[in-house]
This record gives structure tokens, sequence and C-alpha cells, in this order.
């Protein structure tokens, strides 16, 4: 097993739409890129905590290769924006890939240069490629969410598009 660590806007989102792939053993939201020990959700929404909202994620790479976790990340966010995923706004939404190995580095920067090669984004990828120094896992009703809450509105509104989308592309992949 492997872990991977990304962000791309709220936590939620990115945690639902890698909960459904085959390969993918676990996920937990949380934080990563700030430097306060155990940040909580309040300080990291307050935006001036240098932390992402970021899920970490144990997949088997002999199911899944980080190249397709890629692929994946990139197609079920924004990297041309900013600090910004639709209204939520702030460096801890930021497109982040927080790197535990130099392989994972390498193929993360490939990747993305590969991408803007290709133009695939209208607008320069915006996506931070960082080392991975610390990683806190956010607040227990902050795990699993879109599962657990499926009938709120964020969820129906902002996920299960994001979710549906990963669905229809990556047919191979889900569980």
């Amino acid at each position: 097993m492997e872990s991977a660590v990304f962000g791309g806007g709220c936590f939620w989102c990115v945690e639902a739409v890698f909960a459904q792939l085959k390969g993918v053993a676990g996920i937990t939201s949380g934080y990563a890129g700030g430097t306060k020990p155990n940040p909580t959700y309040q300080e990291v929404c307050g935006g001036a905590s240098g932390y992402a909202e970021v899920i970490k994620m144990e997949f088997d790479p002999s199911i899944i290769p980080f190249r397709v976790l890629l692929e994946v990340y990139f197609s079920a966010h924004d990297p041309t924006t900013l600090n910004q995923q639709g209204n939520d706004r702030g460096e801890q939404y930021r497109s982040v890939i927080f790197y535990q190995n130099e392989t994972q580095k390498q193929n993360a920067e490939a990747f993305i240069d590969e991408l803007t090669r290709e133009k695939v984004f209208d607008r320069p990828i915006v996506t931070a490629v960082e080392p991975l120094t610390n990683f806190y896992p956010a607040e227990q009703h902050h795990q699993n969410y879109y599962a657990e809450n499926q009938d709120q509105p964020y969820c129906q509104v902002v996920i299960s598009p994001k979710v549906a989308k990963i669905r229809k592309k990556y047919q191979s992949y889900l569980k």
C-alpha cells in the first residue's frame, strides 16, 4: 500500500470522488501545509493557518496506479483557479499535491507538464506540488461526509455532480 495526499477544494468533495475507486483502501479528510500543530476546522476555515483541506488516501498501486489517481484528481476539480473551487475561496481550498517521495513529485510535475503541453485547460494550471511535512486528520464529523449526508443540499448540488462525472469517465476503476 501507498498513500497520496491531494487538496482540491473542500475535502468532502475530494473524499467522495476517490472513495468510489477500486484500490483505494481508506481515506482520511484532514489538513496539510500549515505549521501550527493540531489545527481545528475553524482555524483552517479562517484562511490564515497556511493549511489546505486535503485527503490522505491509502491505495494499492497494483490496482490503481498513482497516474490514474492524478487523472481522476485533475478531472474532479478546477486546477486553474488560485485558492478557489467554486464558491469556496481562500488558501485552504487551494489545488495542491503533497508528495511523499521523489517519485510522486516527478510523476505529478510530469503530469502537469503533459496537461499544459496538450492544452487540456484554457488557463494555466496553478496546482502546487509540495512536500508533505505534516498531516492532521480533520474532526470525526468531516470523515466520510458525503456517504453519510447525501441528502444535504451542498452534497446534492456540489458533490454529486463531481461523483457522477468520475463514475462516468472512470467506470473500469469503480468499486
